[in-house]
Formats: structure tokens, sequence, C-alpha cells
């Protein structure tokens, strides 16, 4: 695009015009592990509606299944990562850097809950939103939307994107989020209750519900208006209609089950989706229509990483020092192990970003 045409606004392709460099394999990726997947997260809406008349046990159940299906082998290839989207990376190479990431990273954050678990809890609350934000960007410049031409205008996406699931729920059911903090930070202070009060205000739920609402209103006019300077309108829908569902869905539902829920059938079949892109076989697999071959590629390189991430699971239980001995124990042990891996696994994935352009002017 050139200068002129960007002062003036006006937009001559997609959020990335250069990646995926295999259109058709990228538009199978998007059909199979984001959009069809967000056609049946709104088809669930109904269900997640009267889920706030279920006992919590039920979402804690939905999240560990969502989890131990396709949640905790997303970030799994993590270590393949370089190798396959960087020229000249051995796989030694791809393997030591990625190690030694992860055993820095994820070591700090568990030394981080020891030392101070409402900080970390918080930490965690918000690198989470900078990642789901994250993923939805670069899902959406797999589908090739026009109209975030500019890298504020995706941050400014971001934003609202990772807020959905991180913010809303504060909103909607504040108590059930409150009763997850409290048996995370329960797993290493004696009085949980009176160490999260401070994050559980009526002012900071409320500066949550203005943020959300200013920057989803703020974002989604701004792509309007790119779609009258020339952006593709059906891009725009797709990302309102995502944006809508993932409202109803956070305000609906209780936010263990909604959080299960979209961990597993949102956030990271689209990840997934990506990685399978990256890699040559898989990608022409998916190109010539053979999803299972692509997720049966996908599976055996994500296999040995993912029991790697419950022996984690199992080593945090055994660490923290009030022990597990209740549902909300185990959920709040795997959350901070979650929480663990998510922070390597966020450096890992901005650094795919760059490697990809996903931010770039």
């Amino acid at each position: 695009m050139t200068d002129a045409a960007a002062s003036a606004g006006t937009v001559t392709g997609s959020l990335r015009d250069d990646w995926p460099a295999d259109r058709g394999a990228s538009a199978r990726a998007d059909r199979a592990f984001a959009f069809y997947p967000a056609l049946a997260l709104a088809a669930l809406l109904p269900l997640g509606a009267v889920t706030p008349l279920f006992p919590v046990e039920v979402g804690v159940a939905t999240f560990a299944l969502g989890t131990l299906v396709v949640g905790m082998a997303h970030g799994a290839v993590d270590h393949l990562v370089p190798l396959r989207a960087a020229f000249g990376v051995s796989l030694r190479r791809s393997l030591v850097a990625v190690s030694v990431v992860y055993a820095v990273l994820g070591g700090a954050v568990v030394a981080g809950f020891f030392l101070a678990p409402v900080a970390a809890f918080v930490g965690f609350i918000v690198l989470t939103w900078l990642h789901w934000g994250q993923g939805d960007v670069a899902a959406l410049a797999v589908a090739g939307v026009e109209h975030l031409r500019t890298p504020w205008e995706r941050a400014l996406t971001l934003v609202v994107r990772g807020g959905l699931p991180m913010g809303v729920p504060l909103l909607s059911h504040p108590g059930e989020y409150r009763l997850v903090a409290e048996w995370i930070v329960g797993l290493f202070v004696a009085d949980a209750a009176a160490a999260v009060a401070p994050v559980f205000t009526s002012d900071v739920r409320i500066a949550v519900g203005v943020a959300m609402v200013s920057a989803t209103t703020v974002s989604l006019t701004l792509g309007a208006w790119r779609v009258r300077k020339g952006a593709t309108r059906r891009g725009w829908l797709r990302d309102v209609g995502e944006t809508l569902t993932l409202w109803a869905w956070f305000l609906l539902a209780a936010p263990v089950f909604a959080i299960g829920v979209y961990f597993a059938l949102w956030h990271a079949l689209r990840h997934v989706g990506r990685l399978v892109l990256l890699d040559d076989v898989a990608a022409g697999a998916l190109a010539d229509g053979n999803l299972r071959g692509a997720l049966r590629r996908f599976a055996r390189d994500a296999a040995p990483l993912t029991l790697g991430g419950f022996c984690v699971v199992g080593g945090v239980a055994l660490a923290v020092p009030y022990g597990v001995a209740a549902p909300g124990d185990l959920l709040g042990v795997s959350l901070v192990a979650i929480a663990a891996m998510t922070l390597p696994h966020v450096a890992v994935v901005a650094w795919l970003d760059g490697r990809q352009g996903i931010w770039r002017a």
C-alpha cells in the first residue's frame, strides 16, 4: 500500500498480504479451526445461559475435559516453531532455545506464585488477556480480513478479543470469578478471601466494564469506517459476529464452564490451525482436503510435550504449601501450571508473530 493510500485510509489488501503463502490451505484451516468452531460456540449459547444454575464442579469438569482433549496440546509444538518458521534453524537449536525459554520463564512464574500469589494471579489474568487477544489477531490474519490495517488497530482488537474471556465474566459473574481466584491464591496463603478482596471491588468491575464497552465500540466502528474506505465487508462482519458471540457467551455462561469451552473450542483450535500451516507436510495434507491427516501429524508432534504439561500440573500439586483436597484445589493447581506454561508460550508466539509480520505496519 502506498503512503498516499495509507494516509487516505484506502484499503488495498488483507491484514497480511504475504501470509499465509498458501491461501488454499489457509482457507481450509480457517474453516476447520476457526469459522466452524465459532458457529458451534454460537449454537451453544442456550446451554451457556443455563450453566449458572449448575454446580461449579460441572464447570471444573468441563475445563478439565477441554484441557485434556486439546487445551494442553495447543502449546505442545512450541519446540518445533523456530524450526518451521525460520530458515537455517536446526532441530537441536530449536529444542534448546525453546527449552531454555520454558525453564526460565516458567520457573519465574511458579516462583512468583510462591512469593506474591495475588500479584501473580493478576499477572496471569493480564497475560492471558494479552495472549488470547494475540491468538485472535493471528486467526483474523489467516482469515484474510482487510479492515485491520495498522498495528494499533490490531492492538485494539487484541484488547477486545482477549478482554472478552478475561474481563466480561468479572462483570456478569463476579462471585464465581472470585471463587476461582480464592482457589488459586488459597494454595499459597491461609486467608485467600481477604487476600483477593482488593481485586474484586466495585471500582475495579466498573473500570473493566467501561474499558471493554469502549474498546469494543471503537474497534468495530473503526472497522466499519475501513469498510467504507474499501475493505471487504465480509471480513468486518466476521469480526462483528465473533465479537458479539463472545460477548454473549461470557455474559451468559458461568465463568469456569465458559472458559473451559472457550479454551478448547476457540483459542486452542485456532492456534492448532496456525501451527498446521507452519508444517509443510500437514499444510499440504490440509490443502488436499485431508484434515484427518493434518490432525494426525499435529497430534504426533504434540503428544510428548502434552504429557509433559500434565507432569507440570502434577509437580505443582506436590509443591503447593496447602495441598490439593477438593475439585477447586485441582482447578487452582491446573491454572498455576498453565500460568507457568503460558508465559514462555506467549514468548514463542510473539516471536512467531514477528516472523510472520502480524504486527507489521
